[in-house]
């Protein structure tokens, strides 16, 4: 087959979860025969090549500001895909999805892929919250198969739209853990001598519950901010404003290869205390570690970690406090080997992949006939 990917920004990067995913899919569909071409967003000062793992790269232009970034490119790209005689264009996130109109005029087969209810999100102004709302009744009204990633955005589709959807979850790869080497140099970092958050640095994700909490915590461990702003400079600098007066506190900015492997081998602790998720990649992405984990009792995280990780009530910085403290007094023992099992048996990315084809086809019998099997 022929295929687009639109919605990104760029690949390869890990930005966000949507980047990973477009990456993983593309490449690995290119391995069993298809053409791939994936659609990145043009910004100064970041180069891409043309081609990457067997995918083709386009490169469209857009407006860097957060109001007018995803309009623009969706449009400029969806104009250009129309030219290329696609068998499917897949679409990612609700703001590409506004442009998916376009190609079902044009009887394109179209796929589009929920990764969460972006209007929900905190660092949306007016204007953005209308356009995503519109991008997601787009989706549920033309596209030729929608796909959610959690189980409560599947209902919500069916509650709000009588639309069906297709459930598939995001994929992970199981790492061998790596020993402490660069993050010592850099940070100082041992072994279980950090609790860890690792996510876009963006309010949704509770950062700011987080810092509260353990700025009340007596312990000598220290707490490691992996990440960086996506269009939320003044919540960045109120991140930074919290973790002035803690030396205890350690912001990396955006981590990724060698350093962001070391970081999920050696932590003590992984938190995740978002308000908001679509399905929290990151989170699989510890546990494909084996990591220790406490997380906001949102619906997304604990379909995710079922019962492999700790949970407080979100929102509630006391209850936050009171969970991680207890951690920290006596870490809960934990099967490793329950968890990568778990893992890897519930979230390979062949199984995505080939779930993925099968909607491209209609016809979960006759994808294979495309390319290689998995």
């Amino acid at each position: 087959m022929k295929i687009a990917m639109i919605g990104h920004k760029r690949v390869p990067s890990r930005e966000g979860g949507v980047e990973i995913v477009v990456e993983e899919l593309s490449t690995r569909m290119a391995i069993v025969g298809h053409h791939v071409d994936i659609y990145n967003r043009y910004y100064k000062k970041v180069k891409t090549g043309k081609n990457y793992k067997g995918t083709r790269i386009i490169t469209i232009p857009t407006i860097n500001r957060k109001s007018l970034d995803a309009l623009v490119y969706s449009f400029l790209a969806t104009i250009e895909a129309l030219f290329r005689k696609y068998d499917v264009i897949h679409y990612h996130a609700e703001g590409s999805c506004a442009m998916l109109w376009i190609p079902h005029l044009f009887h394109i087969r179209t796929v589009a892929t929920i990764h969460g209810l972006d209007w929900q999100r905190a660092k949306w102004g007016g204007f953005a919250t209308i356009y995503l709302k519109f991008g997601e009744k787009i989706a549920a009204k033309y596209a030729d198969e929608v796909i959610v990633l959690s189980k409560s955005v599947q209902l919500y589709f069916w509650d709000t739209y009588g639309r069906d959807t297709q459930y598939i979850p995001n994929g992970v790869n199981i790492l061998d853990s790596k020993e402490a080497d660069v993050i010592t140099k850099k940070y100082d970092l041992s072994k279980d001598n950090y609790i860890l958050f690792l996510a876009r640095l963006v309010p949704e994700k509770g950062l700011h519950y987080l810092l509260e909490a353990f700025k009340n915590m007596d312990t000598d461990k220290k707490l490691v901010i992996a990440g960086a702003s996506s269009h939320s400079n003044d919540y960045v600098k109120k991140i930074k404003k919290m973790a002035n007066n803690d030396e205890r506190v350690i912001l990396t900015g955006f981590v990724q290869g060698k350093e962001l492997e070391e970081l999920y081998s050696n932590c003590y602790l992984y938190v995740l205390p978002s308000d908001v998720e679509g399905m929290p990649l990151t989170l699989l992405e510890a546990l494909s570690y084996g990591c220790c984990c406490l997380v906001s009792d949102i619906e997304e995280n604990c379909e995710v970690a079922k019962d492999y990780a700790t949970t407080f009530k979100h929102g509630n910085v006391m209850d936050l406090q009171k969970q991680l403290g207890a951690i920290l007094c006596s870490k809960k023992s934990y099967d490793k080997k329950l968890v990568l099992d778990y893992v890897r048996k519930k979230f390979g990315w062949n199984n995505v992949v080939e779930s993925t084809l099968e909607s491209y086809i209609g016809n979960k019998h006759d994808y294979k006939q495309f390319g290689k099997s998995l």
